[in-house]
């Protein structure tokens, strides 16, 4: 079924076609992180909404499992990076990276709502833009970079 869709996407729209294939991995690290950030929003209204369990907990148990998720599909996806051995490094330096980001966010969150005024979820849409650039280029060329 892909290849038939992928024929007459590239027969219908050859340079949409040519850009999307161009910037496959792009495309692909956006999808899987949204996928990812549905899946911590999904688990967290099941566990809080649904369950009743505390925000805390819940909150902790669908980062983990959007965690999860997103390492697998940005490694083995996104990035085409099949290096089983690899996994346990490459998990540590995707907590690391992680740690970083949230640390990232927490900085600028504060600097652009709390000193200069702006509007707190502006402030996050562009945070997360920028955090995304640098989560992709580390992904890239640290943490699944393929090898020279």
């Amino acid at each position: 079924m892909y290849a038939k869709v992928r024929k007459i996407f590239s027969g219908k729209y050859p340079k949409l076609y040519g850009i999307c294939e161009n910037r496959k991995s792009q495309i692909k690290f956006f999808f899987a992180g949204s996928s990812a950030a549905l899946v911590n929003l999904i688990f967290l209204l099941v566990f809080h909404g649904w369950f009743k369990w505390g925000l805390v907990l819940s909150t902790s148990l669908a980062f983990i499992v959007s965690f999860f998720l997103s390492f697998t599909l940005q490694k083995f996806w996104a990035f085409r990076n099949y290096h089983y051995g690899k996994i346990p490094v490459q998990f540590v330096l995707y907590i690391i990276n992680a740690l970083i980001g949230l640390s990232i966010n927490g900085f600028l969150m504060h600097l652009l709502v709390n000193k200069w005024g702006i509007w707190y979820l502006l402030a996050q849409v562009g945070v997360s833009m920028i955090i995304g650039l640098y989560n992709y280029l580390i992904y890239s060329f640290v943490i699944f970079r393929k090898k020279i």
